[in-house]
């Protein structure tokens, strides 16, 4: 059996939660789901440029942890981007 999940130190949290591509109806886009571990993961490593080890303290996780959010995260990002979806950033915890 996995162990739970447990929520994260968010430190900032976005001031929009949805991005679309424009000139496309919304009704026709699929919908990416970021969660706040995920965005945050990306705010402090590649807004805040923090090293991995940093960035995790600063989450209260381990840098491995941390990798594996940030890999993700940078992984939906670039899937939303490269085929014009819808991303929607989720609160509560991963």
């Amino acid at each position: 059996m996995a162990r739970p999940k447990c929520c994260r130190r968010i430190d900032w949290e976005p001031g929009c939660r949805v991005f679309n591509p424009s000139g496309v109806p919304v009704a026709s886009l699929e919908e990416v789901v970021l969660s706040m571990d995920e965005f945050e993961a990306i705010r402090l490593a590649d807004l805040e440029r923090l090293y991995h080890g940093q960035a995790a303290e600063k989450m209260g996780i381990s840098r491995q942890t941390f990798a594996r959010i940030l890999e993700e995260a940078r992984s939906k990002v670039a899937h939303v981007l490269a085929r014009g979806l819808s991303l929607r950033i989720e609160r509560g915890c991963a």
